[in-house]
């Protein structure tokens, strides 16, 4: 198969890092806005620079990579659905939901594969609690704890244009939630502040916030967000059942512990997501590709993007209104 990806970027070089690693693919082009950082990318990787359009023309491109800004993403997400390539998209869909569902259903129309990039489904740890929730050790799953703290603040000109913490940090969490849960959210009430960088709040956004979320069957979930967190990339869940308690915790660069007159200590959490999660984000591209050799239907869909959007909408007019958000 041969993929031409879109972006050449961070995280574009750990995906067609994946992708020359698999034997069945094969990365032929690279397109970027900036010309040097497209040429770098394509030479580490063995590929060519060429433009959008050369990619949807050309029938020998099976699948694209997009890993382009924000703004970007709909329209590639649509112009490669007409073009009948298969897609892998890094979140969000776009910051729009109504253009997120427009996108979803030329995308179901156009009937191509489409991956959403929730890398965090794919994390060893967190996959192994789901898969021991599911197989029922703690009985019937009654509240679920997601804590996501960056180890530091992300500059107030990219906040601007993220769309929000909702939406750019926290979209991954609400879409944990909605995996972990198994069913929808019908209520959901959330609270932000700009505790960590004013220069955030002048931007109009919040870099702490809380959310509570509340399903049909009355599972309860509580996700809380910070932009700073002085000891680390600080990532883990707790799932409370009926009987019993699933935990998983933050990496580290080491496990070793010392105990002794000094203090009882352990290494610090790893300090940034590319260390945390590379072995995610690899898993979910090497999944992605497998799904398209073996036919099978994507993990994480258009439609999970799309909805952990709208309950980042909700997010923010709960935090709004101060008010509980009902949802369909």
């Amino acid at each position: 198969m041969k993929f031409a990806m879109f972006g050449a970027g961070r995280i574009a070089r750990v995906h067609g890092q994946t992708l020359t690693e698999h034997p069945d693919v094969s990365l032929e082009f690279v397109i970027d806005p900036v010309a040097e950082a497209a040429e770098s990318v394509a030479k580490e990787f063995g590929a060519q620079v060429t433009d959008a359009e050369s990619v949807f023309a050309n029938k020998d491109i099976d699948a694209v990579l997009i890993c382009s800004s924000t703004d970007t993403h709909a329209d590639l997400l649509e112009k490669s659905a007409r073009a009948g390539k298969a897609i892998f998209c890094e979140k969000p869909v776009d910051l729009d939901t109504s253009r997120a569902k427009d996108v979803a259903q030329i995308i179901k129309e156009c009937g191509v594969p489409c991956f959403i990039g929730f890398n965090r489904r794919f994390d060893p740890t967190f996959q192994s609690l789901w898969d021991q929730k599911k197989e029922g050790r703690i009985g019937n799953l009654e509240q679920l704890v997601i804590t996501s703290r960056d180890p530091s603040p992300p500059p107030a000109s990219y906040v601007k244009v993220s769309g929000g913490l909702f939406r750019d940090m926290m979209i991954h969490d609400l879409d944990m939630a909605r995996w972990m849960l198994g069913e929808e959210p019908v209520e959901i009430f959330a609270t932000g502040s700009c505790l960590v960088d004013p220069e955030i709040g002048e931007a109009g956004d919040v870099d702490s916030a809380h959310v509570i979320m509340k399903t049909a069957s009355g599972k309860l979930c509580h996700i809380n967000n910070s932009r700073r967190a002085a000891y680390g990339y600080d990532q883990r869940i707790e799932a409370f059942g009926e009987k019993g308690m699933l935990q998983a915790g933050n990496h580290r660069a080491s496990e070793v512990r010392f105990v002794g007159d000094e203090g009882d200590t352990i290494e610090k959490p790893l300090f940034f997501f590319l260390e945390r999660y590379m072995p995610a984000y690899r898993r979910e591209l090497q999944e992605f590709v497998d799904t398209l050799l073996k036919g099978q239907e994507p993990t994480a869909t258009i439609e999970d993007g799309v909805r952990a959007l709208e309950l980042a909408d909700a997010c923010v007019e709960s935090m709004k209104t101060g008010k509980a958000v009902r949802l369909d």
